[in-house]
């Protein structure tokens, strides 16, 4: 059984006043295996240093923008396909397994299934690409009752359909248990029949997106372990607000998926 490859979300993490190169090396004496961030275009080189100097992998970052005008829109893919490419470009140099992509939201006048069709046929226009340079495009799943209202990937199976449209082996979905878990629940069971459409998994505790302990209602050991059962290779990233002390937190949560 593989063990779970952890990550920590430097934008939820660090904290403002903490040295990087401090909270890297902290985070790999954890046992984390990865960092990951959002944008990437301010000061990616100086970051990438700082995370390969402490003995770590950026497990991801943002591919495109935005959240909201994403790839349902025909409109948005020649700035997309353009961002992607740099995005990909600059994954391949660094070793960097996978990108976030984003459905954007719903359309007025336009169905589910044709917004479907639409990111189909923009990430088609880099599947290729990807494949040639080895990356993964992750279609990130997010709730749209709470915190994205209007989002469109907002159900594993409308994801898993767009990968099978798609049908490029580096087009996966980044599937979010947080998010997953507000609009469908069922958690592992949905991780076992999308398990070879993920490229990558990010965590918080459910409702109040805090720490993977009893405050919450989510069972993360059995999470983790449905994970490393499944032969999941890549990373789970913890993107997550810990109400105490930051590194407490992350050896905590790093204890429930050895």
């Amino acid at each position: 059984m593989a063990s779970i490859k952890h990550s920590v979300c430097l934008p939820m993490m660090k904290p403002a006043a903490a040295d990087l190169g401090g909270f890297l090396r902290e985070v790999k004496r954890i046992g984390y295996q990865g960092v990951e961030i959002w944008g990437h275009r301010q000061h990616f080189g100086a970051l990438m240093e700082e995370v390969k100097s402490a003995g770590l992998r950026l497990a991801t970052m943002c591919g495109h923008g935005t959240l909201a005008e994403g790839l349902n829109n025909p409109a948005n893919h020649d700035r997309i396909e353009a961002e992607l490419r740099e995005s990909i470009d600059l994954a391949a140099a660094h070793d960097i397994p996978g990108l976030i992509c984003f459905s954007g939201n719903r359309r007025a006048g336009v169905n589910d299934f044709e917004g479907l069709t639409h990111c189909v046929a923009g990430l088609r226009r880099m599947a290729k690409y990807a494949e040639q340079k080895g990356v993964n495009l992750n279609v990130e799943l997010l709730n749209s009752r709470i915190d994205h209202p209007g989002y469109q990937a907002d159900q594993t199976a409308w994801g898993v359909a767009l990968c099978r449209m798609v049908d490029s082996p580096r087009v996966k979905l980044l599937f979010d248990i947080y998010h997953v878990q507000i609009m469908e629940g069922d958690i592992i069971r949905r991780i076992r029949e999308a398990i070879g459409h993920i490229g990558h998994f990010h965590t918080a505790g459910v409702p109040a997106r805090e720490d993977l302990d009893d405050r919450q209602e989510l069972n993360y050991r059995g999470i983790f372990s449905a994970i490393a059962q499944s032969g999941y290779e890549l990373y789970v990233g913890h993107e997550y607000r810990p109400r105490g002390e930051v590194m407490e937190s992350l050896r905590q949560t790093f204890a429930l998926g050895v």
